[in-house]
């Protein structure tokens, strides 16, 4: 059996010292001065691990690195080591039992010690460990051991033999913490090391001087940064809060802030927005979906704080029958149109890309109220009061909490989805939670999308790479947020499913490019199929640079802070 090098994506051999801009932008480090991010959804944290939210997985990773990384046309890239291992270059085992990663000589943190392979297998072991509640654990599923032979060499042994060993240590979701500077936050403690998780020591281009939870981050260039003259840029501040609205504005109307990420505004906006002449918006289309998350359990707060969104099932949102047709009520083109213009795609799926796994099971362009309405009529929910709303065979009137995050666009869609459930008899109290708390992890906020006190909730989220088994595991039982994992985990639904879990095993251990494409679309039909998630968009990544800032490079399929290093200040300086 051998490895596939190409799968669903790439391998390429271009390391951060050839990446693109290297030669044309040369110069002392730090002498652009001052380059200004904006977020409007403000980081809570600097420490991946210990959130799922992309908000804190991008504003670290202009601070801590992986081993390797993925470009923005979704190759797998070297990043702190010399080459992606491989079966062809004799770094993944013909057994495909281990993979072996080779550390660049010369990599050091940001306080001048060397970064050596006892980091990476502490940050397994630091994310592995029974209490951590890590947020990234997927990316370890199928790891049995990590060894170090020397202080250069890192050696990821599998319990099984597996075909794409690229999810420890790759992309920006899987950084390396440094051992010395976390060794007393292993375990449960690790929410509890305030100075660690807001300033983290790194091997990145820039250094925590300053963190405000939920507003604002200031840094500093890294003197002992691996790439003479990078970065460019002397210090950075990253703000955090406000509108996607507003930090549109910032960047493209009054040329506050040179960067403005993930501006999910109607396509009118963005386009109002560019005649300011100051900013130039970038897109392109990954994984990224906007759905509606069904909670299989129930969320009743006679429950308790512990219990809520832990025991079910759900009083009715686990039927097909009325899943199916809360999805058939809802009409997907016009949320497109409105929310996203050409920044959108209709999608049935939770995982439309690449397209090797794009599933065509089903059809969902179409709004059907009067289909979604017999549907609930033949399943026995029956407004037997008149009031509009109806009731389960048990007697349980149909009403549900259906919280996201505060955004126009999401706003609006709340509303209209709103009115078409209305019609086929179920009520919907609509809730909007600030984006800097919903998608923190803060284990101690009732608010985040991962408690998920509410019955629906909507929001988007994506992944690193172009393979989307660590993503896909997200759909494991053992994988559902809870107070036993400090709330982390990616399954926000507790979907379980043995069918679902015993097919992702297989995933885990099948080569072939082809039948690992079919077996990520088989999983994507029984997550879709059996209610963990009604699929409405999927977005393009749309974000915003000042024409100042050079070197932007937009990258669908890791952080889009990717090559911050390599930013500078053009010639047309404001």
């Amino acid at each position: 059996m051998k490895l596939k090098t190409a799968l669903l994506g790439a391998v390429a051999g271009t390391s951060l010292a050839t990446v693109a801009f290297a030669d044309a932008h040369e110069g002392e480090r730090g002498r652009d001065g001052e380059v200004k991010i904006i977020y409007w959804q403000a980081p809570s944290i600097l420490n991946p691990f210990l959130s799922g939210g992309t908000k804190d997985i991008e504003a670290a990773s202009l601070v801590i690195e992986p081993l390797a990384r993925y470009n923005p046309q979704g190759e797998l890239i070297p990043w702190l080591v010399d080459e992606v291992p491989t079966v062809a270059n004799g770094g993944v085992s013909e057994d495909l039992m281990s993979i072996t990663w080779k550390i660049s000589e010369g990599v050091q943190w940001s306080d001048g010690t060397p970064f050596t392979s006892a980091d990476v297998k502490f940050t397994y072991e630091y994310c592995t460990h029974p209490e951590s509640g890590c947020a990234q654990l997927t990316k370890f599923e199928g790891v049995s051991s990590v060894d170090t032979p020397d202080d250069l060499t890192v050696v990821v042994n599998f319990a099984a033999p597996t075909p794409f060993p690229y999810g420890p240590f790759v992309g920006g979701e899987s950084p390396i913490l440094q051992a010395a500077q976390f060794a007393e936050c292993v375990g449960a403690s690790a929410p509890e090391c305030t100075d660690e998780n807001f300033g983290p020591i790194g091997t990145g281009p820039f250094v925590v001087t300053e963190f405000r939870t939920n507003d604002v981050i200031q840094l500093v260039a890294n003197e002992n940064y691996r790439v003479e003259g990078k970065p460019a840029f002397a210090s950075v501040t990253f703000k955090g809060g406000g509108d996607a609205t507003a930090a549109g504005r910032s960047v493209m109307e009054t040329g506050e802030f040179d960067y403005a990420w993930n501006l999910q505004l109607a396509p009118d906006v963005i386009a109002s927005m560019q005649e300011g002449g100051l900013g130039t918006p970038v897109a392109g289309f990954g994984p990224l979906v906007e759905r509606i998350m069904l909670n299989q359990t129930n969320p009743d707060p006679a429950l308790g704080p512990d219990e809520r969104s832990v025991v079910g099932p759900h009083p009715f949102l686990g039927d097909p029958a009325v899943y199916k047709a809360m999805s058939l009520a809802i009409d997907r083109p016009l949320l497109v149109e409105l929310g996203y213009g050409q920044a959108g795609k209709v999608t049935c799926n939770w995982v439309p890309a690449p397209a090797a796994v794009n599933s065509d099971t089903f059809s969902c362009d179409t709004q059907d109220i009067a289909a979604a309405n017999a549907m609930l009529d033949e399943a026995g929910y029956a407004d037997t009061n008149g009031d509009g709303i109806r009731e389960t065979p048990d007697g349980v009137p149909m009403e549900i909490l259906y919280q996201t995050s505060t955004n126009a666009v999401r706003q609006d869609f709340q509303a209209l989805i709103k009115e078409w459930w209305s019609e086929i008899g179920i009520e919907a109290e609509l809730r909007n939670i600030d984006a800097s708390v919903f998608f923190g992890g803060d284990p101690g906020s009732p608010d985040t999308f991962q408690k998920f006190y509410a019955d629906v909730e909507m929001y988007a989220n994506t992944f690193n790479g172009t393979d989307p088994q660590a993503y896909l595991a997200n759909g494991l039982c053992d994988k559902a947020p809870s107070p036993a994992s400090q709330w982390q985990g990616e399954n926000i639904s507790r979907f379980c499913d043995e069918e679902f879990d015993a097919l992702h095993a297989q995933l885990t251990t099948t080569a072939d490019a082809d039948e690992r494409a079919s077996i990520a679309r088989q999983l994507n039909d029984i997550m879709v199929e059996k209610g963990g998630m009604i699929p409405l968009v999927h977005r393009g990544r749309l974000s915003a640079h000042a024409t100042s800032l050079g070197g932007v490079d937009l990258n669908v399929w890791d952080s889009e802070l990717w090559n911050a290093a390599d930013w500078y200040r053009t010639g047309d300086n404001r």
